[in-house]
This record gives C-alpha cells, structure tokens and sequence, in this order.
C-alpha cells in the first residue's frame, strides 16, 4: 500500500515517481532561491526545513519528526522513544574534518528522522556540512549506486565503506547545478520500509 498522501494517489510506484518528481522541482528550488545559503550547516533544525519543503506538497507529515517506528530488513532504526534525544546528540558531534561529517551522517541515517524522504533530504544536508566546512561536496555521479546502498547498510557497524565511497567522489563544484541534483535521485534511498510496535521489541 501507498502511504496516505496529499496527491490522493494509493498506488505505491505511481506514488513513488511522482514523489520523485515534485521532490526535485523543489529541491532545485531550495538550491536557486538561496535557502540552502542561510541554513546552519549540521543542525537537524536545517535538516527539518529541507524535508519540509522537499515533501510538503506531498505528505502531511512534511518536515515533522516521526510517530512509528521503522525498520529495513532486520535493521531498527532509532526507535521513536529515543528519536529526539538521538537528533540532540547528532546536533552536537563534530563536523570539522571529513571523517566527522561522514561519522555524523551516518548517525543521521540511524536516526531516520522522519516517515519517508530521509535518503533525498539528508544528502543534501551532508552536502551542505561539507560545503561549509570544507568548500567541497559529493558528485554523486561518480557514485556507484549499489555500492552506497551497501555500504550505508553496513555503515552503523563500520563506516570505512562510506567514508571511502564519499571522499573518491568529492568535488570543489559546490554552485554546480548538475552535481546537486544527482543527489536527489530517489534510487539512493532505501525503500521499502516496515513500521513496527514498541511492543514488539519485548520479548
């Protein structure tokens, strides 16, 4: 089933491209109108505005902190009772050196702020970090799909995949068009969640 949606639609791939459709328009919006100039690079508040503006012509529950708990596969991610403590660690690990950015994205990807769009938001949020702190950002063209899917997957237990997938793909064209649209490709992301009880965690 389709998550309950603003555009009416109840099928999950019609969903899904139109989803990935309105998610760029605006996020070609966040990079021309100057949004992403004025955002604190970092912060969950600016990874909130992001997500909010990607996907508020789509879900309700745009730019909002999610109520379920979700999970891919056999991996949890944070559970919604410790969601907000999670995002005021986040907000306050460093970011001054690649490995710190990396480390931290990686414990955004834990947290899995909201009900959809984590991939497509965060990305740019971690390009926007890197930007700031060290005049660089991803080429995501030079990103091989199923390898960042894997490596993101193992990334909670070791992150040295990520970090090497990232830093190979690093380019000094922060105001290239081209390069920050290639992060918003939805098949980035994980799909496919499970949402599950509190309850299901006792055994």
């Amino acid at each position: 089933m389709a998550l309950k949606n603003k555009l009416g639609i109840t099928d999950p791939a019609e969903l899904a491209r139109e989803e990935e459709k309105i998610s760029k328009t605006k996020a070609l919006e966040l990079f021309s109108n100057g949004t992403l100039n004025i955002l604190e690079a970092g912060k969950f508040s600016s990874l909130k505005i992001i997500h909010k503006h990607l996907f508020s012509d789509i879900y309700d529950f745009a730019g909002e902190i999610r109520m379920v708990n979700i999970a891919k596969g056999n991996f949890r991610f944070a559970p919604v009772m410790y969601l907000e403590a999670a995002l005021a660690h986040i907000d306050d690990m460093p970011q001054s050196t690649f490995d710190e950015i990396v480390e931290k994205y990686v414990e955004m990807n834990i947290a899995h702020p909201f009900r959809e769009g984590n991939g497509r938001s965060t990305r740019i949020w971690l390009d926007l970090i890197f930007k700031n702190e060290l005049g660089m950002v991803v080429d995501w063209s030079k990103v091989d799909k199923e390898d960042y899917l894997l490596a993101m997957e193992r990334s909670p237990i070791k992150d040295t995949e990520i970090k090497f997938i990232l830093k190979n793909a690093l380019t000094d064209k922060v105001n290239d068009r081209i390069v920050y649209m290639k992060g918003i490709d939805a098949s980035y992301h994980y799909e496919g969640y499970n949402v599950y009880r509190a309850e299901d965690l006792q055994e």
